[in-house]
């Protein structure tokens, strides 16, 4: 099936028959599980850390055995365009435990984005799982848009940033890459993580550091997930906030870029 003409919409799965098109079914409910990435011309990027991760969190809430994730991962990955532009998604769904790919274009990427500053009480229940909070997480983005801003800042009862909506929040001070520390409640994203080991590399300090939004006035903050990569914050939405030329973003975006790599055959 590589290469298939598919069309875009929600698929099952069931050991044995593979993924089927779910006829007359939405993609609404809630999600045990979800992972999602951006294939480009049948290329992705980190896609053996998106499965990864999508087979640990399964394993963390009693979701299907390894050997049916096996085989319904490379039903995916067999069904998934080679051309065009893609932000599929895996679900395991809650009750009934289904093995779902939501196929869905990708929407137009993002090279900046603006940001809410009024701060967002964490609506998430499972904060380091991404799947059952996707509904409150889209009012939380809704009610940003409706303030001008294409995306908002979750933040701690003290105050503290965690990430937005739909990614990691990085920011830098003077040259080092902060983000907040692990043991807050937040989820560990694959493109942050790819971001980080670079830093390692290329011999650049990372500090894991509790910032209130307003300690972020004037720093270059990036917004960073599968989906857009690196996103600069270039507008603070709600409050007077400074944002200095992002003078690091670009060549790291095109970093990121490079990592794209063909999707397996199989």
């Amino acid at each position: 099936m590589t290469g298939a003409v598919v069309a875009e919409g929600l698929w099952t799965w069931a050991p044995g028959r593979g993924l089927a098109p779910a006829e007359g079914r939405s993609a609404g409910g809630r999600l045990l599980v979800a992972d999602s990435w951006l294939v480009r011309e049948g290329r992705v990027r980190a896609y053996d850390r998106h499965r990864e991760r999508f087979a640990r969190a399964c394993g963390d809430c009693g979701g299907p055995d390894p050997r049916r994730l096996v085989a319904f991962w490379q039903d995916v990955t067999a069904l998934l365009p080679r051309t065009g532009a893609w932000f599929p998604r895996v679900e395991l769904a809650a009750g009934s435990l289904e093995l779902r790919l939501l196929l869905r274009p990708a929407p137009p990427l993002g090279t900046g984005v603006r940001l809410w500053a009024a701060g967002q009480s964490d609506p998430r229940t499972v904060p380091r799982r991404k799947g059952p909070d996707l509904d409150a997480l889209a009012r939380v983005r809704r009610r940003a848009a409706g303030e001008g801003a294409q995306e908002a800042v979750l933040i701690a009862p003290s105050g503290t940033v965690l990430e937005s909506a739909t990614a990691s929040v990085l920011w830098w001070e003077d040259d080092t890459l902060c983000l907040p520390p692990p043991r807050l409640p937040v989820l560990p994203g694959v493109t942050s993580g790819l971001v980080q080991e670079r830093a390692l590399r290329s011999g650049i300090r990372i500090a894991l550091r509790e910032r209130t939004v307003a300690e972020l006035d004037g720093r270059e903050v990036w917004l960073v997930n599968a989906l857009h990569g690196i996103r600069p914050v270039t507008g603070w939405v709600g409050r007077p906030m400074r944002v200095p030329a992002a003078r690091r973003a670009g060549e790291w975006r095109n970093w990121l870029d490079g990592l794209m790599e063909p999707l397996p055959a199989d």
